[in-house]
């Protein structure tokens, strides 16, 4: 099972992994993130990510989503794309997480691949003449008890909210 680690401006990684605990009755395992704030230090998220990573590593590797591409914390999250079995994805949002969450015990490309195929089809228009009926359809991939997602014991969720410094960081 793929580690996933979310890296995003303070505080939406840690509200996306609340949002995949409420959806899951629980954190599933081997989740991570790292809040990025506006004046912290990237050299010191950057070691913080890397151990991250090796903490987070399982069989299959571990995925690392980002919020948006060219800004600080995907700048960070874009050094962990050389390491091995490591795959970085920016854009996320919340049903790019749950299709990885879903799939994470594919080969680490497919786990990838899934994720993004999740973050496009997530989004729509809704209004009137979008949704028949008035009902959206669930994803697939949710549970339908709130059981969590694996009986192994999960590892602490720990949410990094990034180390200050009396400077602004660069970078959006």
């Amino acid at each position: 099972m793929a580690g996933i680690l979310i890296i995003a401006h303070a505080p939406f990684a840690t509200a996306l992994r609340d949002c995949i605990a409420h959806i899951y009755g629980g954190i599933p395992a081997r989740i991570g993130v790292i809040d990025v704030t506006p004046d912290c230090d990237p050299a010191q998220v950057s070691a913080f990510a890397q151990s991250e990573v090796e903490r987070l590593r399982e069989n299959n590797g571990v995925l690392v989503l980002t919020d948006m591409y060219g800004a600080t914390p995907a700048n960070i999250a874009s050094r962990l794309a050389s390491l091995a079995d490591v795959r970085v994805l920016a854009g996320v949002n919340l049903p790019m997480l749950v299709r990885a969450v879903c799939y994470r015990t594919t080969p680490l490309d497919t786990l990838a691949d899934k994720a993004l195929t999740g973050a496009a089809k997530g989004v729509h228009a809704i209004g009137p003449q979008t949704s028949p009926g008035g009902v959206c359809a669930p994803s697939p991939c949710l549970p339908t008890t709130g059981a969590p997602l694996s009986a192994a014991e999960p590892l602490p969720a720990t949410a990094m909210q990034a180390p200050r410094t009396g400077t602004r960081g660069t970078g959006a």
